[in-house]
């Protein structure tokens, strides 16, 4: 007999993982039957042409891995002669590869060849936007952990190494071909899937299609795009930055006109319905979202926000609130205390949703910060990393015994969601390779290296990069993934009373104090010391 336990935070990402994939599924569904559709006529005459200019099928059909590891068969124009050459030779093609017609190389430089896809997207094999199929073969050079993350999705028609490297073919030459692209273009393409898979989202998948709209054009097409464009392009910023938390404070000021309505009608009559409160809520939140736009409120991490950055919401809501009062004053739409008290509940709330757990924590450091005084002459530090480590750093040179002392000039974080953003009161100041330029510019003094997602080598050419520069480099300790460790390898007698003996390896001092060190009989293990 045993309880069955949930971790609600997994079952709501579940959730909204599924949701996400629901409205990706549809949009790929009514977009590619509209192609189909619309360009019927078109890939009729490619089709025919095709027919005219070699002998063979029109269409191509390529054993490709889909998701989960699950095989399909990819649609492709033909553009190779069809004879055994074309099916022995490499699979991957170079721009002066043999195989390939005059007509098939105008369609794969056009990309035209890929247009039967549309046909895989349909069927649920293929999405619009996913890293791109990779044959089998290919794709059983992949470390395991690489191929589960990729093939954990829908491959795609584009993808954002599809934009980076939509030049691929001029880049390979047909004499090796296939060893230069798993060794040179392969991992680099991989990377670039992996940081799809990991930010994926509607808005980066419009962002996606229209990059890959916009390189078709030969001017565009031959200019290289910043990755961190690619990744946060612009319908992932209107999306992340403006149109969620507009669709938060219009429903945050939505419920404070209910709620004051409500507690109105307990004292007298109130003649407003649904539908002008509704409209109400609806033009103070636009006011507010665009004049906090103006402003940058919009460029703050809320979930990494200090206490003094609520203060950028004040002049936005008040700037609202007098637009509303003076509306207000001019049609009579809502008794003048009703609006008054609305306006406070809704700043309210636009505190509450943006801070949530972390309002009270906030709170205290502001306090800390405002009693504890500053000197003028403080050391200058950078942190890098975002994490809990970082934060804790953060917090701990806020405390009055170090603000005298240190001041933080910004966070170095690769994280491109974070780009720009100002997290626990600092401002995001730019990655990692970019550190040794920061250092300069901003004359720091002490680095911290909070980010524990570093590998060793990465750790290792910071202090390389950083050895004749003037700052001190400090390592801190992972302590939260220590404690984490320690919580899965605990005694068992921490949670039960009973004793641990039975795992020497983790006997703590209770054990030892009451039987001694344990013997072990594995001489490979005789280096355990108590």
């Amino acid at each position: 007999m045993f309880t069955r336990t949930f971790d609600f935070p997994s079952v709501i990402t579940h959730d909204v993982n599924r949701f996400r994939d629901a409205i990706k599924r549809a949009f790929d569904v009514v977009i590619s039957a509209f192609v189909l559709i619309i360009l019927a006529p078109f890939l009729g005459l490619i089709a025919f042409a095709i027919c005219r200019n070699s002998s063979g099928p029109a269409i191509y059909r390529g054993v490709r891995v889909g998701r989960g590891g699950k095989p399909f068969k990819m649609l492709k124009f033909r553009t190779m002669y069809e004879d055994p050459a074309s099916y022995a030779g490499p699979r991957v093609t170079a721009h002066d590869d043999p195989r390939v017609t005059r007509l098939g190389r105008w369609l794969r430089d056009t990309k035209l060849n890929e247009l039967p896809q549309f046909w895989n997207v349909l069927k649920g094999e293929m999405s619009l936007v996913g890293p791109r199929p990779e044959d089998p073969s290919i794709a059983m050079t992949w470390p395991r952990n690489i191929w589960e993350e990729v093939l954990s999705v829908r491959p795609g028609i584009t993808s954002p190494a599809s934009i980076q490297y939509h030049n691929e073919e001029a880049l390979l030459t047909y004499s090796g071909v296939l060893q230069k692209y798993i060794q040179d273009l392969g991992p680099d393409k991989m990377r670039l899937d992996q940081l799809y898979v990991r930010y994926r989202s509607f808005g980066l998948d419009l962002d996606i299609l229209l990059w890959t709209a916009l390189i078709l054009i030969p001017k565009i097409g031959s200019k290289s795009l910043p990755e961190d464009l690619l990744f946060v392009g612009p319908f992932s910023r209107l999306i992340h930055r403006y149109l969620n938390w507009f669709t938060i404070d219009l429903l945050v000021t939505f419920t404070a006109i209910s709620l004051t309505g409500l507690i109105w009608r307990a004292f007298g009559p109130l003649h407003i319905g649904w539908i002008k409160a509704a409209a109400i809520a609806f033009g103070f939140a636009t006011i507010f979202s665009l004049i906090g736009a103006i402003l940058g409120v919009n460029r703050i991490a809320w979930s990494k926000a200090s206490f003094a950055d609520a203060y950028d919401l004040l002049p936005a809501w008040l700037i609202a609130f007098i637009i509303a009062s003076l509306a207000n004053w001019q049609m009579t739409l809502l008794p003048w205390v009703l609006v008054i008290v609305a306006s406070i509940i809704a700043l309210g709330g636009f505190n509450l949703v943006r801070y949530r757990s972390r309002l009270i924590t906030a709170l205290l450091v502001s306090i800390l910060r405002r009693t504890g005084g500053a000197s003028e002459a403080r050391e200058r530090v950078l942190i890098v990393g975002s994490g809990r480590t970082a934060e804790h750093i953060a917090w701990l040179l806020d405390h009055p015994t170090y603000a005298r002392k240190f001041q933080v000039v910004g966070f170095v974080e690769d994280d491109l969601l974070d780009k720009g953003m100002r997290i626990y009161g600092a401002q995001v100041v730019g990655a990692c390779q970019d550190l040794i330029q920061l250092v300069k510019k901003h004359d720091v003094g002490l680095i911290f290296l909070a980010d524990h997602r570093l590998t060793y080598n990465q750790y290792h050419s910071i202090e390389e990069a950083c050895y004749d520069l003037p700052a001190k480099i400090m390592l801190v300790p992972d302590i939260f993934g220590s404690l984490n460790n320690l919580l899965e390898d605990m005694p068992v007698h921490i949670s039960t009373g009973e004793d641990c003996l039975e795992k020497p390896e983790f006997c703590c001092q209770r054990c030892l104090a009451r039987y001694g060190a344990p013997e072990i009989e594995d001489e490979t293990e005789a280096s355990y010391e108590t």
